[in-house]
């Protein structure tokens, strides 16, 4: 007759937080992602059907980890009580720089998961859910009435205006993965003259704002 096991240890209590911690840990500390899931599994002592009632696989943990980046951000543009009443400009203004200033408190494993493996542009897939978040956003938040600089030319359509968004915040974060400057001060100042062209192609200065924007971009090149 068996005898009755010793009392397992009490099993650990995971959440989806809990796992991407354990994930951007294990990336920062080797500078390489786990080979797979149950070889990331096996090191924490977790249940692979545990991960998976979470994530389908790593790949998609990675997008997941992008997501709760954007959802941080909109956590604290929340929290400003008069965002609402923002016109679109601000608006914009708010959302990027909120999402750097996120971006920027996991720099190190930002950059990491866009240049992983040498791939350039192929880590964009690590943004795909993370683009729809943006996108929808931009459209069911930004994006105001009519009555904006933004609704003067109509030819604009919704899906046009946040894809014009995301290429912008691409362009941005780009700049943002080589700044060197002291507190991303740069980037910083980028945003603001990038949003302030987007608003005024769609309203009276086009080409004030533009050549303002050259200028800064020709300068930064020449150093």
């Amino acid at each position: 007759m068996a005898t009755a096991k010793k009392t397992r240890e009490k099993k650990r209590a995971i959440d989806d937080n809990t796992l991407i911690s354990l994930y951007m840990n294990d990336v920062l500390e080797h500078n390489e992602t786990p080979k797979n899931t149950y070889i990331f599994c096996k090191k924490h002592s977790i249940e692979e059907s545990d991960f998976y009632s979470f994530f389908g696989s790593l790949d998609a943990m990675k997008q997941a980890i992008w997501v709760k980046f954007f959802e941080n951000a909109v956590a604290t543009i929340e929290k400003e009580k008069d965002f609402e009443s923002y016109t679109d400009k601000n608006k914009l203004l708010t959302l990027y720089f909120t999402l750097f200033e996120i971006l920027t408190l996991n720099r190190s494993y930002v950059v990491f998961s866009l240049k992983e493996n040498k791939e350039g542009l192929k880590n964009l897939f690590n943004l795909k859910e993370f683009r729809n978040h943006f996108k929808k956003y931009i459209v069911d938040t930004v994006k105001s009435e009519p009555s904006e600089p933004f609704g003067k030319v109509a030819e604009v359509t919704e899906p046009l205006y946040s894809e014009g968004a995301w290429l912008q915040f691409l362009f941005l974060l780009k700049f943002w993965m080589d700044d060197t400057s002291k507190g991303f001060e740069k980037t910083d100042v980028l945003i603001e003259k990038s949003v302030n062209t987007v608003v005024d192609l769609l309203d009276t200065k086009p080409l004030e704002s533009l050549f303002d924007l050259g200028k800064f971009l020709w300068k930064e090149k020449m150093q």
